[in-house]
């Protein structure tokens, strides 16, 4: 009988046991999902915050047929530089880029012979540095200067200081081009080409397209494509 007692004691005992770990493994997973469920949410309001700021930056940009306000930048010698002050141009291959970006680096090669290829056509290149010195130490006006060295750059490598210049043309990559006309209408936005790892395996060459369409009297088409590079560094976007 002692033996029946002890038993059933050890029993009940084990079943209070059990019930306590099922609620706290219970109330643990609880916690667990509430936790999850609340850093899923916040993840999601972030990303949504995110897109509709950049949502909001490209809305504020130039859209095909748009007409494109002149500016006034300091190239790498100390010059102002608008478009207007370009002689005999037809048109403006204006190229968003920099000195510090693995895209723009990629690309720079492809941006000088864009320009030596079309310069004499009337579409010179002119390309900005919009980034921030303050937030991208390698893109201050004295690296450009030392890069354009370097490359012995054909074409205006201007600064946009104050990064007054990239938003009104809705800029957000490096590189970034906005193919104008004479008028400074826009007529393509987009990518250099499809392929920025390999020049020799491009298929479409998006911005020569554009030009050859012009030079017809045509309507580039495509006349948006995706560019591909880093983004615009800029304490105004981190603030």
């Amino acid at each position: 009988m002692k033996n029946l007692i002890k038993t059933s004691f050890l029993l009940f005992a084990l079943g209070i046991f059990m019930t306590s770990c099922g609620e706290a493994t219970e109330a643990a997973n609880t916690a667990a999902d509430t936790v999850k469920d609340a850093t899923e949410k916040t993840t999601e309001a972030i990303k949504d915050g995110a897109s509709k700021m950049m949502n909001d930056e490209v809305s504020k940009g130039l859209k095909i047929g748009d007409a494109a306000e002149d500016f006034n930048l300091k190239n790498v010698n100390g010059d102002l530089v608008s478009l207007s002050g370009i002689e005999g141009a037809k048109g403006y291959i204006v190229t968003f880029t920099c000195n510090t970006c693995p895209y723009a680096v990629e690309y720079e090669d492809r941006i000088i012979a864009l320009h030596k290829k079309y310069a004499p056509m009337g579409y010179p290149v002119v390309a900005i540095n919009p980034n921030d010195p303050a937030v991208k130490e390698g893109d201050s006006f004295k690296a450009m200067q030392v890069r354009a060295e370097e490359k012995s750059f054909p074409f205006e490598y201007v600064f946009d200081e104050g990064q007054k210049v990239f938003p009104e043309f809705g800029a957000t990559k490096t590189p970034h081009v906005f193919l104008l006309n004479k008028e400074l209408i826009v007529k393509y936005i987009g990518a250099i080409d499809d392929n920025h790892e390999d020049v020799n395996l491009v298929k479409v060459k998006y911005v020569e397209d554009a030009i050859s369409a012009l030079e017809a009297g045509n309507d580039p088409d495509p006349a948006t494509t995706k560019a591909v590079g880093c983004g615009i560094k800029s304490k105004k976007k981190m603030m």
